[in-house]
């Protein structure tokens, strides 16, 4: 006996109230929950997987008796075609979920990008920098396009007005494009060739910069100078003429400066430990301190019980170190703004290579330098701490001392390495 067909009416299925499933026909039921809720469901069988499978279409209040049958005899249709149902509707819902995100903005696409890199930075300054210079060069030209619709067009419209007059700006900027574009690629938002490439892409359309603009270095003091600026630095008060004194003393970096903290010293190895994480080629950095820069850290110890985690030249603020610009805003305010604190590492360069005797490898290694020649690099595993001690005490006596006193600091420091 066939099974009977359209055995809802629309005034039964509005009455109905009875808990379960109520047959309509063709795999087409009426469900009613324990709380009176009703909903359309189809019943079929797989011709994938020949099981049994329920596929909602939809409430009742949404959908009508008469809709209800329509929806059923279009699921009908693709089991006739061997389609499973679900699986196409399941199929169509990641388009259309694909297509919306590919509508993603540029802007927006950065702003994600910038989120997932801030784990892989150490200092919160580079979150900034990337927002603000793409801010300021690229969201006015593409900012709200979605980054689909990017292309070298507009690439070379934010670039070019910017590539000569500001080419450390304009190479930030391109980078930083090219970061946004492939983080896009990898989410699936994006395909293709990236149109902020540089090599074997812009560079074909875009000038050499080092053929047209010399790269301008962090300007630096010469060596010959650094006694006469240091003894104008003791006369300034406060924690940032002493910062700037330990960097000098030290060769470091500003940032390895300012976020130190006691758990990294040790005073009576004498031995400033810089963990990986802080330091710019991720290696673990030991500096040996000069009898002035345990001074230093002496003073500032003074009536002070530090833990491990204080900072050494604490910011103003609560538990914060001292801020990046600091030490340059102490160098304008002394009337040298022709110099940069990164600078003193070029001036203890200078000083080295020109005073001293001392081997290139043990100066690069007290600059923590990058080995660039890996073969180098493969039978260089010491860090030379105890010849680098030799080198940090002779800068020392150099910045401390009268220059008549140390005329002869390339012999002094022959005789100690």
């Amino acid at each position: 006996m066939a099974r009977k067909t359209d055995a809802l009416s629309a005034v039964r299925v509005k009455a109905e109230k009875r808990p379960g499933y109520h047959c309509d026909g063709k795999g087409l039921y009426l469900q009613v929950s324990g709380t009176g809720t009703k909903s359309w469901i189809f019943r079929f069988k797989s011709p994938v997987t020949g099981m049994t499978r329920e596929m909602g279409l939809g409430p009742f209040d949404t959908l009508t008796l008469a809709l209800a049958r329509e929806s059923a005899t279009v699921q009908r249709r693709l089991l006739l075609e061997g389609i499973d149902p679900i699986e196409a509707r399941n199929a169509s819902r990641l388009e259309i979920k694909a297509a919306t995100a590919k509508q993603v903005t540029f802007e927006q696409a950065a702003t994600q990008c910038i989120a997932a890199k801030r784990h892989e930075w150490t200092n919160d300054k580079h979150a900034d920098q990337w927002t603000n210079t793409l801010k300021a060069y690229a969201y006015p030209v593409f900012g709200n396009l979605p980054l689909v619709h990017l292309d070298t067009a507009l690439v070379m419209h934010v670039l070019e007005p910017i590539w000569v007059t500001k080419a450390e700006t304009a190479s930030r900027v391109r980078q930083r494009i090219e970061s946004v574009w492939d983080w896009g690629k990898a989410r699936g938002y994006v395909h293709g060739e990236n149109p902020a490439r540089l090599r074997g892409h812009l560079d074909k359309l875009l000038p050499t910069i080092s053929k047209v603009k010399r790269v301008q270095h962090h300007p630096a003091l010469p060596y010959q100078d650094i006694n006469a600026f240091v003894g104008l630095l003791c006369q300034e008060q406060g924690i940032t003429p002493l910062a700037l004194e330990f960097l000098i003393l030290t060769a470091t970096r500003t940032s390895e400066v300012t976020g130190a903290r006691w758990g990294e010293f040790d005073l009576v190895g004498k031995v400033w430990t810089v963990p990986a994480e802080r330091m710019k080629a991720k290696r673990e950095h030991r500096v040996p301190l000069s009898t002035r820069a345990l001074e230093i850290l002496t003073k500032l110890r003074q009536g002070a019980e530090p833990t491990a985690d204080s900072f050494v030249f604490p910011g103003w603020k609560a538990e914060t170190g001292l801020s990046n610009g600091a030490m340059l805003a102490l160098l304008k305010k002394m009337g040298r703004t022709d110099i940069t604190p990164h600078g003193f590492r070029s001036t203890f360069r200078d000083w080295a290579a020109e005073k001293t005797a001392f081997p290139n490898e043990t100066v690069e290694q007290a600059l923590a330098h990058t080995v660039k020649n890996q073969v180098e690099a493969a039978y260089r595993r010491g860090d030379q701490l105890e010849k680098r001690r030799k080198l940090m005490d002779a800068w020392a006596q150099y910045v401390s001392n009268a220059r008549d006193a140390v005329d002869n600091v390339r012999t002094f420091s022959a005789q100690s390495a």
